[in-house]
């Protein structure tokens, strides 16, 4: 069975599960993209058309101007999403699951020209079919990944366990430390979790020669639930 699903740990050390997007959904985003381009143009030129031969210059200025930079802007400033990738649900991200920025947006998009090749976006496709991320050759330089986008719910603290008073004053920022934890711990590896339960573990007041991080965990998240009035 064909898995399209990737396991990405984010710089802050959330995991995240990916659908990556194939080359039906990608196709259909770019046609999309393609006849905006061109209703777009087209109602240009007809205005265009009556300030002559310089309108045709501004308008062949328009066409490098659209063509090239149509996607980048929209990457950058619509959330890795052009008007066709937003129709189908589809997103472009960064490898490690960061938003795409203007570098790796103009690098995917300048070596469109190389997928094109030798036609019908020959290269682009034959890369995509061969690579488990459905990676044309743009993505690859720039080291890119389509992926589906989807809705994160927000994590509630739903423990069965009672909630845990801490035994030292915390302040506000510690606080909202040991809930923000609480709240992110299942999106994030188990290895993770416990790193990060072994730095906040201190505000537990806990027998150092009994340290163990995986209860730590769960003694965290119940101080989270207490914090949040879940008593």
């Amino acid at each position: 069975m064909l898995d399209t699903t990737r396991e990405i740990e984010v710089p802050e050390g959330v995991e995240l599960s990916l659908a990556v997007a194939g080359l039906v959904s990608r196709s259909l985003a770019f046609m999309i993209d393609l006849i905006v381009r061109w209703v777009g143009l087209g109602t240009v030129s007809g205005i265009l058309e009556y300030l002559g031969n310089f309108g045709q210059g501004l308008f062949l200025i328009l066409v490098f101007v659209v063509e090239w930079f149509y996607p980048v802007l929209f990457e950058v400033f619509n959330q890795g999403q052009t008007i066709g990738k937003k129709s189908m649900g589809i997103m472009v991200i960064n490898d490690d699951g960061t938003p795409t920025d203007w570098s790796s947006s103009i690098v995917r998009n300048l070596l469109r020209f190389a997928d094109f090749l030798p036609m019908l976006f020959g290269f682009g496709v034959l890369s995509m079919l061969i690579n488990k991320d459905f990676k044309r050759l743009g993505d690859l330089a720039a080291g890119t990944l389509v992926v589906h986008r989807r809705k994160i719910k927000e994590e509630k603290l739903s423990y069965e366990e009672e909630g845990l008073a801490p035994k030292i004053s915390l302040t506000l920022e510690e606080q909202s430390a040991i809930i923000s934890f609480a709240e992110r711990s299942s999106k994030m590896s188990v290895s993770r979790t416990h790193e990060l339960a072994s730095y906040l573990g201190p505000w537990l007041e806990q027998d150092k020669t009994k340290k163990n991080p995986e209860n730590e965990a769960l003694l965290l998240k119940r101080m989270a639930k207490w914090l949040r009035g879940h008593q």
